[in-house]
């Protein structure tokens, strides 16, 4: 591909510098223009692309960063996307919320700004919010689509935006294309701004908190019991209080908090990465749970809609391993298996009619829930990686009645609404999970150790292997063309590829499964491996080194 010439960067970057609001980027702006070619090259070489997961970026200026430019383009092209497709737009409006990272809150406001400047209705939370309640309170308000800024559990440099249809789902194809197309469209440097006090611009107080919490009880499939000691931390996301508010509503007792972490700050002063797969970010939560005596550690990410989870050490414990005194970090997929245990074990069908239970999980998570469905006489439907799939696919389904779905990197669904993954609801019923355990006499490792005995241990590993995008994928490709006969001297029984997902399967017998995939979002290939009372990690290498 040709390199753009100079002088077409520098006048679009010129252009930028004269419709930029915000003093800091201009100052940006301006050191970029007197600065290194290939640094503004790079910034104003095409632009941050829409996808499913919108858009996540470093903030900073420049069309490959996230910015108030940025934002109202993608907003502007949403509502024409909306203005086209939905008829009743204007008066069912866009809910919108944001969380604490830099700019959330301005560009919440933009998209606000956008909405109204194009007569359609903006429901914009006046404050910070969980990206749990927004996605809830779509369908709750009768709202055509929702945006929410966050970057979820991205580094502290990072801003997002992302785009629900009126399900509460997030978008899936063909949706995140026509947005894009539409957002193509739009001149970012001469997008159309309501006043900040617009008539359509409705400001959201509490009563939509209180209809999220409100919904939180019926979540518990054994309210009689008595709830646990449990240690949580938000790790300085919007979670906090809205998690201790949900576990009084549930009836469970306030859990012990990380006091450094609890209060909202997108500068994450003691995690350099707030996600809680990341080996030490739960290391203040486990030491919190130790002191306090609890019998489960949760926590949320910054935007609340993963659930990560640590408890004591026993015999028997294996798995991810961090620093913590007696304490062990889970892996998703073990939350996942308590979890659906609990649903599978303490719902039914109504009296008289066909089991209709439905549960769903994606490809690259353990393929246990399928045999803990099969044994409870209840439908197990298997989707693409990200829970938006999981969303799409109880909607496909709407004669099953849906109880649970999850995927191993930390998202779960507990309840019907919203349809994205919660890590408020989800942290309530794995608190019920510990309770009953507790009541039971049993432990949660115990718990987990009786699913194994019942099903099978099943372990779970990953890899990941540093690789540019094309690189990666052109990888993937030689090996689907060419898939080996044999993986570390066991043969491989069965070839699958699931177009939609980029994802090769192989099977090594009925005990061992390997996956493989591009990353669609980071410049890497991803590697799952799963055995069923045996160890994936060696085949996992050797599968690994045939990439390279």
């Amino acid at each position: 591909m040709n390199e753009p010439d100079m002088s077409a960067v520098r006048a679009t970057a010129e252009a930028w510098l004269a419709a930029e609001p915000d003093v800091d980027m201009r100052e940006e702006l301006g050191a970029l223009l007197h600065g290194s070619e290939a640094e503004l090259r790079e910034r104003f070489s095409g632009r941050l692309q829409f996808g499913t997961a919108g858009l996540r970026a470093a903030v900073g200026a420049g069309p490959q960063r996230m910015n108030r430019l940025v934002v109202q383009q993608a907003a502007a092209g949403l509502v024409e996307y909306l203005l086209a497709n939905v008829p009743d737009v204007r008066e069912r409006g866009v809910i919108i919320g944001y969380d604490m990272r830099r700019k959330s809150d301005a560009f919440a406001l933009d998209t606000a700004r956008v909405c109204a400047a194009r007569g359609v209705k903006a429901l914009l939370f006046d404050d910070i919010v969980p990206t749990p309640v927004l996605a809830w309170n779509i369908r709750a308000t009768g709202a055509a689509a929702g945006v929410m800024v966050t970057a979820s559990h991205n580094p502290p440099a990072d801003n997002g935006y992302k785009v629900y249809l009126d399900t509460g789902s997030q978008i899936v194809p063909p949706a995140d294309i026509d947005i894009a197309g539409c957002i193509d469209d739009v001149d970012p440097c001469a997008v159309e701004l309501s006043a900040e006090t617009d008539p359509l611009i409705v400001r959201l107080g509490t009563a939509e908190m209180e209809a999220y919490l409100a919904a939180v009880p019926a979540v518990r499939l054994c309210p009689d019991v008595p709830g646990v000691a449990v240690a949580y931390t938000a790790m300085h996301g919007v979670g906090g209080a809205t998690l201790l508010a949900a576990f009084d509503r549930a009836g469970l007792p306030a859990p012990a908090v990380v006091e450094q972490q609890q209060q909202p700050d997108g500068t994450f002063p003691t995690v350099a990465f707030p996600n809680p797969e990341e080996p030490g970010a739960m290391d203040l939560l486990m030491a919190c749970a130790a002191e306090a005596g609890a019998l489960l550690a949760i926590a949320n990410d910054p935007d609340a809609d993963r659930l990560g989870a640590a408890i004591p050490a026993g015999v028997g414990a294996g798995g991810p391993a961090d620093a913590g005194a007696g304490w062990r970090r889970l892996g998703g997929d073990e939350i996942g298996w308590l979890l659906a245990d609990h649903v599978l074990r303490h719902t039914e069908p109504a009296a008289g009619e066909p089991d209709t239970r439905l549960v769903i999980t994606t490809l690259v998570s353990s393929s246990l829930l399928g045999r803990m469905a099969a044994t409870h006489g209840v439908t197990c439907l298997e989707t693409f990686t990200g829970f938006k799939w999981i969303g799409h696919t109880v909607l496909q389904h709407p004669d099953l009645r849906f109880v649970f779905g999850y995927e191993q990197a930390l998202g779960y669904l507990v309840c019907g609404q919203p349809l994205d993954k919660d890590g408020i609801t989800a942290a309530v019923m794995l608190a019920e999970v510990a309770a009953l355990a507790a009541a039971e006499g049993v432990t949660l490792q115990q718990r987990l150790d009786a699913i194994s005995a019942t099903y099978g241990r099943h372990v779970m590993a990953e890899k990941s292997l540093r690789m540019a995008p094309a690189d990666g994928a052109a990888a993937v490709a030689r090996l689907r063309a060419e898939p080996p006969t044999e993986v570390d001297g066991l043969a491989v029984t069965a070839v699958q590829w699931f177009e939609e997902a980029g994802l090769l399967r192989l099977q090594l017998g009925d005990a061992l499964r390997l996956q493989v995939r591009p990353s669609g979002t980071e410049p890497k290939v991803k590697l799952y491996g799963e055995g069923i009372d045996c160890e994936p990690a060696e085949y996992l290498e050797a599968l690994a080194a045939l990439l390279a």
